[in-house]
């Protein structure tokens, strides 16, 4: 878990903000007994997760795309290759909606804006250097050239649920597969 009691107070309000303002029928769907904490869900997707990315194309059409999610700190980050059609849409259209799901136990769904990381020909932002590591730790330093084959961005989320069938068969199937500590 990379995130600080600061970012979890943050998760968490945003997580019981959007649940308050939902329609009936997703409260019906999410309620106290199938959601997670903020603190759960962080120690839940960890990793690699595969996300859902919708964005929208200049004539307001949707399209969506798999990519590599990674939640750390509290929001999604992924990337794409700089030249994908989704991220000629990000960067004129910010806005985005990410789903990670896993079969009928986990749903974790985000709508907000996309920030990017490490623009092209320009000062990264002060959290890529960290990202960088992270995701050269994950995949391999010379899986990509990085500075000029990918762009990651990360999602400030302004409305996220969580549904979780059983949160205590989730999170216990979190905890069992972690590797043991020395």
């Amino acid at each position: 878990m990379r995130e600080t009691p600061e970012e979890l107070q943050r998760l968490q309000a945003l997580l019981d903000a959007s649940l308050s303002r939902s329609s009936a029928h997703l409260r019906s769907i999410i309620s106290d007994e199938r959601t997670v904490t903020a603190e759960q869900l962080t120690g839940v997707l960890t990793g690699m997760c595969t996300l859902a990315l919708s964005t929208v194309t200049a004539k307001g059409e949707p399209r969506i795309s798999g990519a590599d999610g990674h939640f750390l700190h509290g929001m999604w980050h992924f990337g794409t290759a700089r030249r994908a059609a989704k991220a000629r849409h990000m960067a004129a259209r910010p806005a985005v909606s990410a789903a990670h799901m896993r079969g009928e136990e986990l749903g974790v769904f985000t709508h907000g804006t996309v920030e990017i990381l490490n623009p092209y020909g320009e000062e990264p932002s002060a959290a890529w250097p960290e990202l960088l590591a992270y995701l050269q730790e994950l995949y391999g330093a010379e899986m990509f050239d990085w500075e000029e084959e990918v762009v990651y961005y990360r999602l400030h989320p302004q409305w996220m649920t969580v549904f979780a069938a059983d949160p205590t068969k989730l999170i216990a199937g979190a905890q069992d597969a972690k590797p043991e500590e020395a």
